[in-house]
């Protein structure tokens, strides 16, 4: 009865196996087709943490990568109060009606205390939601750092195979971790506003050396003379920066979002830089890099996870931080305990 039971119960997993692996097929095939549904469901099991729905969305995705790459990335980011989901509703309506399918990534940051998300960037972006040929997708950060989800390299790929051409990553805001968005988009957009001198001081502070275009939004009414100047300060500080491996020279421009002034522009300088990155080979190159960094941080956070989830860890984990705060073995000699734990030379 034993051997039966055993051969019963690995019947019963290899037609669970099967069925897993059709329906996975199955999700990929409406992920193909333009189902939106289906693109939203299988950004939810990217976003997971459970074991299973990451096991499946590693499944969903190996199916469909080969459908992937064809669209321009593109990420946008600024101070608080730029005007962000105010542009990117602006600018995505503009390409819509032009004809391009986009999807929009817009991450929300996450409370460090009760781990809540406000997650209302589509509620902010109802016109551009109702658009037909329109994705936005908002997600809480969690806590990672460059002001993007854990998953949203996932996300781009798989709007990607659903046929988006254009794929918008809204960042929650300028902070010494946007290179991580950088590392994820062909062209790097930031909005800036005129009128307050800390906000364009923090720009000039190392924001600009990430940016391939800069608008100045809210270029409007009394503010527009104030637009203008903010243009050839920030022009101003791009000279001052040695040349880039793109080979790109960063262009600075004014637009409103509120007027709907500016936005073709900013498109046309858009399909400026991906013509010219294409022809002298960064554009792809940066993507392979890309891909090879992605593999790199995929390999941190799995180790990372196996660590802490190594059942001596968890076990001497708790002492070995006890004994680390209370100035008893140095932090030091205790990572390399608890490493050797996890090594199995200990």
């Amino acid at each position: 009865m034993g051997a039966e039971q055993h051969k019963k119960e690995k019947i019963s997993k290899i037609k669970a196996s099967v069925k897993s692996g059709l329906e996975n097929v199955y999700l990929a095939q409406e992920v193909r087709s333009g189902s939106i549904k289906a693109l939203s469901q299988a950004i939810t099991l990217a976003e997971s943490v459970k074991s299973s729905d990451i096991e499946k969305a590693q499944a969903v995705l190996k199916e469909l990568l080969p459908h992937t790459g064809n669209s321009v990335r593109i990420g946008i980011s600024g101070v608080p109060g730029a005007g962000k989901s105010t542009f990117i509703e602006a600018f995505g309506c503009l390409l819509c009606e032009a004809g391009h399918k986009v999807a929009v990534l817009a991450v929300d940051p996450s409370s460090s205390v009760g781990q809540g998300s406000i997650l209302g960037d589509k509620t902010r972006m109802n016109i551009l939601s109702a658009q037909s040929n329109a994705f936005v997708r908002p997600s809480p950060s969690s806590g990672s750092l460059g002001g993007v989800g854990r998953s949203t390299r996932e996300s781009i790929l798989l709007c990607e195979a659903a046929g988006f051409d254009v794929i918008i990553v809204e960042t929650v805001g300028v902070g010494q971790n946007e290179t991580t968005v950088r590392g994820m988009v062909d062209v790097f957009v930031l909005l800036a506003v005129a009128g307050t001198g800390d906000e364009l001081q923090g720009i000039k502070r190392g924001i600009t050396e990430l940016a391939d275009i800069v608008l100045v939004n809210k270029a409007d009414g009394d503010n527009k003379a104030r637009a203008k100047a903010a243009r050839q300060e920030i022009a101003r500080a791009f000279h001052l920066q040695a040349p880039r491996q793109s080979a790109w020279a960063p262009e600075v421009a004014l637009c409103s979002a509120l007027e709907h002034t500016g936005l073709k522009e900013a498109w046309t300088m858009i399909e400026r830089y991906v013509h010219f990155t294409k022809a002298n080979g960064y554009f792809f190159a940066n993507r392979n890099e890309q891909l090879i960094s992605w593999l790199h941080d995929l390999l941190k956070d799995h180790l990372w996870r196996r660590f802490n989830e190594h059942h001596l860890v968890q076990k001497a984990k708790v002492e070995t931080e006890k004994a680390v705060k209370n100035l008893e073995l140095p932090a030091n000699e205790a990572a390399e305990r608890l490493l050797g734990l996890f090594l199995g030379k200990v």
